[in-house]
């Protein structure tokens, strides 16, 4: 049999050294690696990794990683949105408006912000699509709007920015466990009695174990990130999402519909960030004005660290994902660890500006620029 790739001069052989450089998760799985050997060397013995630091960390991640498979997806297509942190203040409020305020039925609060919030993305990504403005000008707009009514409703109705009783009004209802439950409640029960973790000694939960169930914060992240993954990489849309981002105009005459994937995605994102709000006012009980601060920059940097081009057409969910958990697990080691908490902003511009060097490099790879 005669091998194609020595035959036909069309086809150029990449070696397996090259064809793992170009990899969009390379950097995330390096950086996941440095950052547990780093604190297993120097925190090992502060129980970051017994059962409830790990849970931490977990948590911590798992905030990171929801919205960052958002911006990931976005990203890709070629698109920002920087009003990702104010969505998420915005939709925490209106559950708090809707359910504790006006006394809604949360099942029926809880589906009206997320109506409310995906017309919002729609209305992003139209603007955007149909006057050919950038997306980081339109979306920091959104930022302030958004953040805006975020102060300007609480204030108006209730003489105040932050809002309590959502857990009250969430008791007994039907939805309200999928954003703020726990599962596997029996099987952590059985590892605590078994010993295999550890149980309080004292105090009204003496006998329980420290980790009674997964949040289902965690459980949506998981989720997210499978979905995520497998529409960019098995899926006729996902393709269509690369080619969106990678050249938008030779995509439309493929027959790609460019508008409507960037209006997709612009509500895929504020889907991941009004799940993020709903489970963080269930696990709070309450919502504030102040909340989302920043976690646009935090989730575009996960992105950034998970090899994604600043470019688009290029990226990968599992790399996002990797570096949501590289945040998270910094962000909680250095608690652990005891060092200075100030230092993790600093950790975010030093990976930052490495990750953006790096990724400059893969792009010269990819394309052949010297």
């Amino acid at each position: 049999m005669v091998d194609i790739a020595q035959t036909d001069e069309r086809i150029k052989e990449i070696s397996p050294l090259r064809r793992a450089l170009i990899r969009p998760e390379l950097g995330g799985m390096v950086g996941t690696v440095a950052v547990f050997l780093l604190f297993l060397l120097f925190a090992s013995d502060s129980g970051m990794f017994a059962a409830q630091g790990a849970l931490n960390w977990s948590l911590v991640s798992a905030q990171f990683m929801i919205i960052a498979v958002g911006a990931c997806l976005l990203m890709i297509a070629g698109e920002f949105d920087l009003s990702v942190g104010s969505m998420i203040g915005f939709a925490g409020m209106m559950v708090a408006v809707f359910g504790v305020v006006l006394g809604w039925p949360m099942w029926l609060t809880i589906i009206t912000t997320f109506a409310i919030c995906l017309a919002l993305g729609a209305l992003n990504g139209w603007i955007v699509v149909k006057t050919g403005l950038p997306s980081f000008i339109v979306t920091l707009a959104f930022l302030f709007i958004l953040r805006g009514f975020t102060i300007y409703i609480p204030q108006t109705i209730e003489r105040k920015t932050i809002i309590g009783g959502i857990r009250d009004a969430a008791e007994g209802d039907w939805l309200a466990p999928i954003f703020g439950g726990k599962i596997g409640t029996s099987f952590f029960q059985w590892l605590g009695e078994a010993g295999v973790i550890e149980v309080f000694e004292r105090g009204s939960r003496a006998g329980e174990p420290v980790v009674d169930g997964i949040p289902m914060l965690i459980v949506w992240a998981i989720a997210l990130v499978i979905f995520g993954h497998v529409l960019l990489t098995k899926t006729r849309f996902g393709n269509w999402v690369f080619a969106s981002g990678g050249d938008a105009e030779a995509a439309r005459n493929s027959g790609v519909p460019v508008n409507r994937v960037k209006i997709l995605m612009f509500m895929f994102t504020a889907f991941c960030a009004t799940v993020f709000a709903t489970c963080q006012v269930m696990e709070f009980g309450s919502a504030g004005a102040d909340r989302g601060l920043l976690k646009e920059f935090e989730a575009i940097i996960a992105v950034v660290i998970g090899g994604a081009l600043l470019t688009g057409g290029y990226g990968s969910v599992l790399g996002a994902a990797l570096g949501a958990l590289i945040f998270g697990v910094v962000q909680q080691g250095l608690f652990f660890a005891g060092v200075e908490s100030s230092l993790f902003r600093v950790f975010l511009g030093v990976i930052l500006l490495a990750a953006v060097i790096l990724n400059t490099y893969i792009r010269r790879i990819i394309t052949g620029e010297r």
